[in-house]
C-alpha cells in the first residue's frame, strides 16, 4: 500500500514540474514580448516564480494559477520589476508598471 501511495506521489510532483516548465517558458516568452513591444530590455532572459495556488477557470475547473516576477530596464543602467500572472497556461496579465524614460 505504502508503495502505490509513493507512486502516486511521485508522479503527481513529475506532473506538476513539467507543467511548471511549459507555464515558466510561456511566461517567458511573454515578458520578452512585452519588454521587445515597450522598447524595453528583459534582464537576466528569465522569469521566477512568485506564487503559486489553485483558481477557477472561465469553465469552472479548479486549474493552477501561477504569478512570475522578472526584471526589465527602461534606460540600460536600473532595475524595474515587472510580473506576469497565468491561469493554467492562459497569460491572463502582464504588469510592467509605469516605467519613465
Amino acid at each position: 500500500m505504502f508503495e502505490s501511495i509513493s507512486l502516486v506521489v511521485l508522479a503527481a510532483l513529475a506532473w506538476l514540474w513539467f507543467d511548471s516548465l511549459k507555464a515558466r517558458d510561456a511566461a517567458i516568452r511573454a515578458a520578452r514580448i512585452t519588454c521587445e513591444a515597450e522598447s524595453l530590455q528583459l534582464l537576466d532572459d528569465t522569469v521566477a516564480i512568485a506564487s503559486l495556488w489553485l483558481q477557477r477557470n472561465e469553465e469552472g475547473r479548479m486549474v493552477l494559477r501561477r504569478v512570475y516576477a522578472f526584471e526589465f530596464s527602461n534606460t540600460g543602467d536600473n532595475r524595474r520589476r515587472g510580473s506576469i500572472a497565468l491561469l493554467g497556461h492562459r497569460i491572463v496579465a502582464v504588469n510592467i508598471g509605469l516605467h519613465l524614460v
